[in-house]
């Protein structure tokens, strides 16, 4: 397994990440989830990417229970918001008043301290961006996730968040998340630009699309072992 950093930061991640969506609380039951996940560690994936409103929450849920007791130090842990995840009218968006409870939601079923990575799922039109950037700042000085990304954002959406992010003193974006798709248009319009090396790119599955880490730059990469499984002490 290939080791990459996660834009400019320090921060080293799996080339290859564990998804969990239509997957883990839907098609697939909870012994089989985690062989799965111990499967994927035994491999070398130390990093997990999932959403609050996979399988309507059960998705983190169940990504929680496979890696209980698994060296936390040792993972990557990256989680998003923006979708619905419950009945009522602030269960969705990128409002303050939602990613604030949403964080809390994400932690308490991952049973983790902080995420790794907290993305914005989609962008609120909703809702204004100074809102969104101010919340998620609050959220990296408090200690609950390490950094932020977007997902299926557009590139003026993305400098815009960025811009208002410096300017006001927080933390910005380290990844723009995106389903690989065949027109360059498309990725235009919805990619940071390459040569800006502070970004981390994810493709969401790529390997229906044809994409693959053999086709990726490796700069900026490391080997290193599997990730051990020893479970701590309870």
């Amino acid at each position: 397994m290939e080791y990459r950093k996660l834009g400019s930061s320090g921060m080293y991640i799996s080339e290859l990440a564990y998804g969990n969506w239509v997957t883990h609380g839907e098609q697939i039951d909870q012994d089989t989830a985690n062989a799965c996940v111990r499967q994927a560690l035994d491999l070398g994936i130390t990093t997990f990417d999932t959403a609050d409103a996979y399988a309507g929450t059960r998705a983190e849920t169940a990504l929680g229970a496979a890696l209980k007791g698994v060296r936390r130090e040792g993972l990557e842990i990256f989680t998003k918001v923006y979708f619905p995840t419950g009945e009522g009218k602030n269960d969705r968006g990128l409002t303050r008043k939602h990613v604030m409870e949403s964080i809390n939601g994400s932690l308490r079923r991952l049973g983790t301290d902080y995420v790794d990575l907290y993305q914005a799922h989609r962008y609120d039109y909703e809702t204004p961006l100074e809102e969104t950037m101010q919340a998620f700042a609050d959220i990296v000085r408090s200690g609950k996730a390490l950094y932020i990304g977007v997902s299926e954002w557009r590139v003026d959406e993305i400098r815009a968040g960025a811009t208002l992010a410096k300017e006001l003193g927080y933390s910005s974006f380290r990844t723009s998340r995106n389903t690989p798709c065949s027109g360059a248009s498309s990725r235009r319009k919805s990619s940071p630009p390459a040569r800006n090396s502070a970004w981390a790119r994810f493709a969401g599955h790529p390997l229906p699309k044809g994409f693959s880490p053999a086709n990726t730059s490796p700069a900026r990469t490391r080997r290193r072992p599997p990730v051990s499984r020893r479970r701590t002490a309870s």
